[in-house]
């Protein structure tokens, strides 16, 4: 792992990771040095997938998360997701395939 990646690490409170984690070393080595909550991605093998989630759900400081690999965005949701996106009602969705950021308010889900 890149160390420039290790220093964002050290500077956070606690690492989510939303997949394509690609060889458990990685998750490994953030959490020797920070809580870390993560889920698997389609690019990961069987011993991420074993143990990671396909979906973590948890409240952090008070405020209910949603994480998936393969999620979408508003209103472009994976099927699967939007059902239970309407059920869980999570204050903030977190999702990775895209490998790119974006910080997207849904109207429907306030």
């Amino acid at each position: 792992m890149d160390d420039a990646i290790l220093k964002h690490v050290d500077k956070a409170d606690e690492v989510w990771h939303a997949g394509d984690i690609g060889v458990i070393a990685t998750t490994d080595q953030i959490a020797k040095r920070k809580p870390l909550r993560a889920v698997y991605g389609n690019v990961d093998d069987h011993t991420v997938r074993i143990t990671y989630p396909e979906i973590n759900s948890f409240i952090c400081e008070g405020v209910k998360v949603w994480m998936t690999h393969i999620g979408g965005y508003p209103p472009n949701y994976n099927p699967t997701v939007r059902k239970e996106l309407d059920e869980i009602k999570p204050r903030i969705f977190v999702c990775g395939h895209s490998h790119i950021l974006r910080v997207i308010r849904d109207p429907k889900m306030n």
